[in-house]
């Protein structure tokens, strides 16, 4: 989205914007919001989790070291797809039918 807002839309009056069309610099500014959304999101869907019980349940014939684990969120990977798919909207050219491709791979 912002990719097609600052390069396809605003170059064409801000000649600066078109360093947005550089798929280095798109990079570089997904894994920053990435980063950033990771950082955000963490301590609340940690606390969420925790707060919906999504916690690992330990098995009772498992050794006695495990059970200081009881409660660890697990679902953690819903914050790694959030950190990955908002980036690739934002900064990826969505009109490239191999980023689609690669988005319904990742959210399955």
């Amino acid at each position: 989205m912002l990719y097609w807002l600052l390069f396809q839309v605003l170059h064409k009056y801000i000649p600066a914007f078109r360093v947005f069309g550089y798929i280095t610099t798109r990079i570089a500014l997904a894994n920053l919001t990435a980063l950033a959304l990771a950082l955000a999101l963490g301590p609340w869907m940690i606390q969420k989790l925790r707060e919906l019980s999504f916690g690992q349940h330990i098995r009772e014939e498992g050794p006695q070291s495990h059970y200081k684990k009881a409660g660890t969120p697990t679902m953690g990977g819903v914050l790694i797809v959030t950190a990955i798919v908002a980036p690739t909207l934002l900064w990826a050219d969505l009109q490239n039918r191999y980023i689609w491709i690669a988005l319904f791979g990742l959210v399955g």
